[in-house]
């Protein structure tokens, strides 16, 4: 097969990336490298250097020319930032799923695999949380991803074009940001580890999330472009099935903590993921308390 991954030398989408290359696929990297990083990008890959917020959508349908999937990963991501610049946090995320969308159409591809987020799902009541729970945005980076989700159903509903949105939960592991404001907890706590700073918790630090490791999240998004039947728009939610206090990651490092002021967040994130373990037969492996403590030992 021939893959695109939109993003493919960020931290979520180079494991993708590389995931293709080990079953011998073609692949193609489109980044625009502004959080992604060029290392991440493997030689045996094509990589175009572009933003899809801003390309012309004649050329981003020739790039996509024989492509089979295309895995759109790319996104300005984190909460916190979206609310304070929300103007360019729509443009990467509302327009550029719009016109990967359009070009795939286009370009005749078999289907599009769309980074969702859990964070659509706001500061619900209803825990594990299952994809029927209402959606009900915190922030406009967690509106932008739920209009990329609908634009996802729309284009399968209105031109036939497969889709399938994928909600991450917290995701961690090897590769992942430790810096600027897109750096999710972990990677901040890893550099501040390394450094010898104090941990810095937003909060009171009991805020409780659902950690999934990047190799499973990958795993997912391998299934999910193999299915063999249509997807028409589904949504899956990508979790652990657990959850832990930020504060109970914290104390595994052994450093001392700081409490650095509230912030607007779910207090508790936590996945029911029944439907993809019975659409996909997934299973996720990792185990955070377990990737972190090999962390602090290697």
């Amino acid at each position: 097969m021939k893959i695109c991954v939109v993003g493919g030398a960020g931290f979520i989408g180079h494991h993708i990336v590389k995931k293709f290359l080990s079953l011998g696929h073609e692949v193609i990297v489109i980044d625009n490298l502004s959080t992604g990083k060029l290392e991440n990008i493997p030689n045996n890959c094509e990589f175009i250097n572009a933003d899809v917020s801003e390309i012309d959508l004649e050329i981003l349908t020739s790039y996509l020319s024989g492509v089979d999937l295309v895995y759109h990963t790319a996104a300005k991501a984190r909460v916190q930032p979206s609310i304070i610049d929300p103007i360019s946090f729509n443009k990467a995320n509302v327009d550029s799923t719009l016109i990967v969308l359009m070009a795939s159409f286009k370009a005749k591809v078999k289907r599009v695999i769309y980074s969702a987020s859990s964070s659509v799902y706001g500061d619900t009541d209803i825990f594990p949380t299952p994809e029927t729970t209402k959606s009900n945005p915190m922030s406009p980076y967690g509106l932008q991803k739920f209009i990329g989700e609908q634009y996802c159903k729309l284009f399968s509903n209105l031109y036939g074009l497969d889709t399938v949105s994928l909600r991450y939960f917290n995701v961690y592991g090897e590769g992942m940001l430790s810096e600027g404001a897109y750096s999710t907890v972990i990677g901040i706590f890893s550099r501040q580890y390394k450094n010898g700073e104090k941990l810095t918790i937003t909060n009171d630090g009991q805020q409780k999330r659902d950690f999934t490791y990047v190799g499973d999240v990958v795993n997912a998004n391998y299934l999910a472009g193999i299915h063999n039947l249509p997807l028409n728009g589904d949504v899956f939610n990508v979790g652990s099935g657990k959850n832990y206090s930020v504060n109970e990651i914290a104390d595994l490092f052994k450093s001392e903590k700081t409490y650095i002021g509230k912030v607007i967040e779910p207090s508790i994130t936590l996945s029911d993921i029944t439907k993809i373990k019975k659409t996909f037969n997934w299973e996720p492996n990792g185990d955070v308390i377990s990737w972190v403590k090999n962390y602090l030992n290697g």
